[in-house]
């Protein structure tokens, strides 16, 4: 009987660019004992270095970002942006201004163009507010009847953030967050395009002797 112990030693091939098996062989198996190349080991420890520097700046410096937390920055950045745009144009926003820009047809163009694109769904496109003698949503825009003020700047803000009475049981939705402040300006010119400006006359003047 033989108690000889194998020899686990891998075997050393003659051609010594062949490559080396262990002695071992598994279900006709057998195993290559080489050395791992290089750009695969440096591949290797790159990606765990990787790891740990992206660990430490993500959740302990706040480096990068999910895409959620980019899309909200995006948005809140958009909105910060409109905020601006509104703030400036109402400070040189007037009922005079707009009543100019109600004479500029390229104004009342641009205007006309997004009135049909969101409005004339409820206001048609003759500002009627009705379609083929059927009422439609919204109240008519070509008369002289003003329900929430006849000032341009009424109209405006009306646009701008809806109808103010929200009892009603059809209101129009506030604008502000689909169309920009000077969106909104233009289709308030185009709509002060179909009036006339009224006649404004001076108060008199009280001597101060």
């Amino acid at each position: 009987m033989n108690n000889t112990t194998p020899d686990h030693t891998p075997q050393q091939p003659a051609d010594p660019d062949a490559p080396v098996l262990r002695p071992h062989v598994f279900d006709g198996i057998e195993e290559y004992d080489q050395k791992l190349p290089n750009w695969w080991l440096f591949t290797f420890y790159f990606a765990i270095a990787w790891f740990v520097i992206y660990w430490f700046l993500y959740y302990n410096l706040g480096q990068f970002q999910t895409d959620h937390e980019r899309v909200t920055s995006q948005i809140t950045a958009i909105q910060q942006t409109k905020a601006r745009e509104l703030e400036a144009m109402l400070a040189k926003l007037d009922d005079k201004v707009l009543w100019e820009w109600s004479r500029n047809t390229q104004i009342t163009d641009q205007g006309a163009a997004t009135y049909q694109k969101f409005c004339v769904v409820c206001h048609a496109t003759d500002l009627s507010a009705t379609l083929a003698g059927a009422k439609l949503p919204g109240l008519p825009l070509n008369d002289a009847e003003w329900k929430y003020g006849a000032n341009p700047m009424d109209l405006f803000k009306l646009v701008q953030k809806g109808t103010p009475d929200k009892t009603q049981a059809i209101q129009m939705p506030p604008w502000e967050q689909t169309l920009s402040p000077g969106d909104i300006a233009k289709v308030v010119a185009f709509v002060l395009s179909h009036h006339k400006e009224p006649a404004t006359t001076e108060a008199p003047r009280v001597s101060a002797n």
